[in-house]
């Protein structure tokens, strides 16, 4: 992950996509929300939706994966640069969780996520905090997903050293 003095409100990550599957729909639903509009083709239908859908809880977790194989892909590529990088983050919550339409079996996600905001911590002086926009859009290009989350960041060693403060955009 990139260090905090690397970041910039309006930076773009392009997490990567996901096909919902109805095997992969049930499986979700059985172990983790089995309401029957996420099990059965039936009850789906009979549902405000339509249709047998995914949980919205599925579609999160499925972001979260994306997210950490992102970072891991941004981890090896600025290691191989010669870049800084630093640790994940640790998140102090996310909010404003938003299911704004339903996800059917077949449907493909992808998922982004938008810095919003950047400000140094207050209390830690090694980190910094990130705000991000997350979201999910349909093969139409229709969101169905977005949440806000924060996570801390640490910054460079050396310019806390120096006193130099963080620059945000």
């Amino acid at each position: 992950m990139r260090l905090f003095e690397d970041m910039r409100v309006g930076d773009v990550f392009e997490l990567g996509d996901h096909t919902f599957t109805a095997a992969s729909i049930r499986a979700f639903a059985g172990q983790f929300d089995p309401d029957p509009c996420h099990l059965d083709e039936e009850a789906g239908r009979r549902s405000p939706y339509g249709a047998m859908t995914a949980s919205g809880w599925h579609v999160a977790v499925v972001w979260m994966r994306l997210m950490v194989d992102y970072r891991t892909r941004e981890d090896a590529e600025l290691r191989r640069r010669g870049e800084p990088t630093t640790d994940s983050s640790v998140s102090p919550g996310m909010r404003r969780m938003r299911w704004i339409r339903p996800v059917h079996a077949g449907d493909t996600i992808t998922y982004r996520s938008t810095i919003v905001a950047l400000r140094p911590s207050a209390s830690r002086p090694e980190w910094g905090l990130c705000e991000w926009r997350n979201a999910g859009f349909n093969q139409r290009g229709e969101e169905v997903l977005s949440f806000l989350s924060t996570g801390f960041v640490r910054r460079q060693p050396q310019r806390l050293a120096s006193g130099t403060a963080a620059v945000i955009s």
